[in-house]
């Protein structure tokens, strides 16, 4: 067994299934150059995990060698579909849709390669089902393409094996008054946009989590729909952490409390999983209104 202090990842992403939560991430070590695949922990507290696991590995036909990024696990018709970021020499970076029985895996490529447009550096997809049942996926366009990185949306075929009709833009990072250039490497300048999450309280308010850098870090923001909907426009709210974390997700414990998921710090090697009550951010940020936050 592990603690969740213990465990190097980045992007966390949380399935409750029954009585289990499921954590799965990017692996710490592998994370900016060659990689193999996915682990996932089990728990039954959210404090002691087994594992891991792996529930992914290129067996060396898969079409990715390198950037294995933020793997998510969405229950959909009865099966656990992983929507994870790829990249290899030859294929930009993009998300591809895996499919197993189990939340333990193991996983199988569902999707024939990325299913974000393969002209596009994308990243960082996530799963959402309208009003109307219709699934979607909601991703990066990367900000070293973009310059100033776009929050996108796409219907997705019934099966999630591709999408259909063209993208929606949701928001640019700039629009966040907090966000701030960035200078990559290879001297590209632009606004980052990193892990999209959607969720709709109880009050019925659809809100996009988001990750981008500010004058305190890697920071977790947060944007909410301006009509209701996924194809619409997101107005920017308050940031929801400031301390050098990010790429968060939103989960009910078994006991209907709703925690804020992200990795902390944002340092190679020393990324771990942490678990906020999402109450905590009228303490981190004394100005924070409480009617922002997702109920």
């Amino acid at each position: 067994m592990m603690t969740t202090s213990e465990i190097n990842i980045r992007d966390p992403f949380v399935l409750l299934d029954g009585d289990t939560y499921y954590l799965y991430g990017t692996r710490g070590a592998t994370c900016w150059g060659p990689a193999t695949g996915f682990d996932v922990y089990a728990s039954s507290n959210l404090r002691d995990w087994g594992g891991p696991v792996p529930c992914f590995e290129n067996d060396g036909t898969f079409w990715a060698d390198r950037n294995y990024w933020a793997p998510e696990v969405h229950i959909w018709q009865g099966k656990y579909y992983m929507f994870a970021s790829f990249k290899s020499e030859t294929r930009r970076r993009g998300t591809a849709i895996l499919r197993a029985d189990s939340p333990m895996g193991p996983f199988v490529p569902w999707s024939d390669g990325p299913v974000t447009p393969t002209e596009w550096e994308c990243l960082d997809g996530t799963f959402y089902v309208d009003y109307k049942g219709n699934p979607w996926i909601v991703y990066c366009h990367e900000w070293i393409q973009a310059g100033d990185g776009e929050i996108r949306a796409a219907r997705l075929a019934y099966d999630l094996k591709r999408t259909e009709g063209e993208p929606v833009l949701l928001f640019r990072a700039s629009e966040a008054s907090w966000a701030r250039e960035m200078t990559h490497s290879s001297g590209v300048k632009g606004y980052v946009t990193d892990g999209p999450f959607l969720w709709r309280g109880e009050s019925g308010r659809l809100v996009c989590l988001w990750s981008s850098f500010s004058d305190w870090g890697y920071t977790q923001g947060i944007a909410v729909s301006d009509s209701g909907e996924i194809n619409s426009h997101f107005s920017q709210l308050k940031p929801m952490f400031m301390q050098n974390g990010g790429h968060g997700m939103l989960f009910r414990t078994k006991e209907g409390r709703l925690l804020l998921a992200l990795h902390s710090p944002n340092e190679h090697l020393k990324e771990r999983p942490v678990f906020l009550p999402v109450t905590h951010y009228a303490l981190v940020n004394a100005d924070y209104d409480c009617d922002d936050i997702p109920d």
